[in-house]
């Protein structure tokens, strides 16, 4: 059996697997996460996914076109603090850049706030006797006997991870890789990372706090994709393994290892992947995505069919400068506890019961309350049909979790499960916010593409909170992050800062620039990809007086005419008036960072479209208590409906692995493309 192409997402609780066919049909698996070492469940998916193909695992994985991997190796590491213990080498008088960070505080007006720890604490950081000139000129050549001293002591203390940071290395890495090769040959086995090779850009914190970040993670990264690559072949695979990485695109295990600090967005990048290929799809080109699954909640924007992407990121509470899809990360999920907060009112998450225990219903020895539990207690679950019906969920576990709590707040049951569901909502829309009204775009001309196992059942109650009239639900939206993996293409990104002492460098400098990035980036994808490439080339630029840059598409512009500072000047202030409705003509442009993305198109098969059938009628009817009360709503097959049939609520779809709540005034049509459209009343 050949053909097929695998994605893979590891949650906080569930493994999903989809695997699509040659003539696009696609199949979706779940196995439980296995956080203390995720290729085990991974495993375990491809092997439920063989099964539910009627195929040994051996025989799927052998035809097996490509499988692409999202994973939280690197976010877990960083949330968890559990990376490996990392030195800084740094220019002699800069050792505390990343201590003092840029002067600001996250909550600037809490004075009691205590400095965040740095990844890298004062003893770890050695300070080298170099000096490179913000030209690229050297003022102190590198001084061999600091640096041997500094080796001397790495070597005494086994140190496993080396990040150097020197100051102006992104104009000349010269000292960055004089130092590494000396570290590579004195300590063998070590991770040793350039700020150069991460991040040749200006602003000394961002690229010293990324690069200490990709020392801190690139052991675990690597270990475990080492451990997966074994796994897979011992289980019959041989074919390319990608790595989805922040920014959406997808790479080889070998770069994804090398820029582990690049996957630290790698599992939910693979949700805003499947939301613009969904768009391209017909969903519409405006989406705001809403992934929920047992641990967390992930939103982000899709405008005008593609995704917004941001730099600057705190991921653990540390800065990654790095390009990355813009995605904001709430701690709600099917897996959050409900709990007495200050004041004895009631809170929902962010702590989750996790894969294990997990919730209380999944009878794995969990007693604390959580959105899952509310939701079963409410009627919105099947107890006898989760997940397909292969495993049963425990509703008197869930009530005994449910009493306990509601006794504390002294009410019924089932007004906490209330309470809890509403909350869950309340907390969801406000991300949205974050996500869309709090960065200037108003959200009520898009459709919330509601993904992720949990997703469903509160899909159209977000929508209302924040005034939208439209959801949709894949079919497979338990999988859908999987999926995406699969409809993305193999991207590199590179960047190089530009600024001098002019705002805009002169043209065939600029041309220059930019044309040495694109060589460098076709060279890098010629070693993984024989197809055909594309190059798009943007720009950081700010006016002069200001701070922070904006990112500029350079779609348009005519590379060989004349006046390319003029264009670039041009292409900047209608960016800067289509973000802050106005420019600033008479006043200076700076270009700070040429960018360009390579992107490899890997090939995919045709959308699977469901076939003309008769409409589908209820299969059963299940009480089910709604703000207004109870009510007896009919359920329905989600598989079995037939394209364009329609569902007015209140009423409960369900499927394998997803639960869709229509609710009073929801009018739900099945599109043909395998997605629930609801109008939502």
């Amino acid at each position: 059996m050949s053909g097929y192409r695998i994605g893979i997402d590891v949650g906080g609780t569930f493994t999903d697997v989809v695997g699509i066919a040659a003539d696009g049909t696609e199949t979706l698996a779940k196995a439980a996460s296995t956080p203390e070492d995720q290729s085990l469940g991974v495993v375990q998916g491809l092997r439920n996914l063989a099964t539910a193909l009627g195929l040994p695992l051996g025989a799927l994985l052998a035809g097996a076109e490509r499988i692409v991997h999202g994973t939280t190796v690197a976010t877990n590491a960083l949330l968890e603090r559990k990376g490996a213990e990392v030195w800084l080498l740094t220019t002699e008088g800069h050792r505390d850049v990343i201590e003092m960070r840029e002067g600001l505080k996250p909550e600037r007006y809490d004075l009691r706030l205590p400095p965040p720890p740095p990844l890298v604490p004062r003893h770890r950081r050695l300070p080298i006797r170099e000096r490179l000139r913000a030209d690229g000129s050297v003022a102190v050549p590198l001084d061999r006997a600091s640096l041997d001293a500094a080796i001397g002591r790495l070597k005494a203390a086994g140190a496993e991870a080396v990040a150097i940071g020197f100051l102006h290395a992104w104009r000349d890495p010269v000292h960055e890789h004089a130092a590494a090769a000396a570290l590579v040959a004195a300590l063998p086995g070590a991770t040793v990372t350039c700020s150069a090779d991460v991040l040749p850009q200006i602003k000394e914190f961002e690229r010293f706090s990324t690069t200490a970040v990709n020392a801190y993670v690139g052991p675990v990264v690597s270990r475990y994709l080492a451990r997966l690559e074994e796994r897979l072949a011992e289980a019959g695979f041989g074919g390319p393994l990608f790595v989805i990485l922040s920014h959406g695109g997808v790479a080889p295990v070998a770069e994804a290892a090398r820029l582990a600090v690049g996957t630290a967005l790698s599992g939910p990048a693979g949700g805003v992947a499947a939301a613009v290929a969904l768009a391209r799809q017909g969903m519409g080109q405006d989406l705001v995505t809403f992934d929920m699954g047992g641990t967390s909640t992930d939103i982000a924007l899709v405008v005008g069919g593609e995704a917004a992407l941001g730099r600057g990121r705190v991921v653990g509470g540390e800065r990654i400068a790095l390009e990355s899809l813009d995605i904001v990360t709430l701690g709600a999920g099917g897996g959050s506890i409900a709990h007495l907060g200050a004041g004895g009112t009631l809170q929902v998450g962010p702590q989750s019961a996790g894969a294990m225990p997990g919730p209380a219903c999944y009878g794995r020895g969990g007693t604390e309350p959580t959105v899952t539990d509310a939701n079963l207690l409410l009627g919105y679950l099947d107890p006898d049909a989760f997940l397909g019906g292969a495993s049963r969920l425990d509703r008197a576990a869930a009530e005994a979790a449910m009493a306990r709590l509601a006794a504390r707040l002294g009410i019924a049951p089932e007004a906490c499960a209330t309470g809890i569901h509403a909350l869950v909502n309340a907390r969801m829309a406000d991300g949205v916010r974050v996500a869309t009204v709090r960065r200037g775009v108003d959200p009520r001309g898009s459709a919330l593409l509601a993904f992720g196992g949990a997703a469903g059942l509160h899909a159209t109650a977000v929508a209302r909170e924040l005034g939208l009239t439209r959801a949709t639900v894949p079919l497979f939206a338990a999988g859908l992050s999987a999926w995406g993996m699969l409809h993305t293409d193999l991207r590199y990104e590179l960047a190089q800062s530009a600024i001098g002492a002019g705002g805009i460098p002169a043209d065939a400098e600029t041309r220059a620039l930019f044309d040495a990035l694109e060589r460098d980036g076709r060279a890098r994808m010629a070693g993984w990809y024989a197809g055909e490439v594309a190059a798009r080339r943007s720009a950081d630029m700010r006016y002069g007086e200001q701070v922070f840059e904006i990112a500029v598409p350079l779609d348009g512009i005519d590379w060989t005419g004349p006046d390319l500072a003029g264009q670039l000047r041009a292409a900047f202030h209608a960016r800067h008036r289509a973000l802050f409705t106005y420019d600033l003509p008479e006043e200076e442009v700076v270009l700070v960072n040429a960018r360009i993305a390579v992107v490899g198109s890997l090939p995919g098969h045709p959308p699977a479209r469901r076939e003309a059938a008769q409409p589908a009628v209820p299969i059963g009817r299940r009480r089910i208590l709604l703000e207004g009360g109870a009510v007896e709503a009919p359920v329905w097959d989600f598989a079995a409906l037939a394209p364009d049939q329609r569902i007015d609520g209140p009423a409960i779809v369900e499927s394998a692995t997803t639960t869709v709540l229509l609710r009073p005034g929801d009018a739900a049509r099945m599109d043909g493309r395998g997605w629930l459209d609801i109008a939502v009343g």
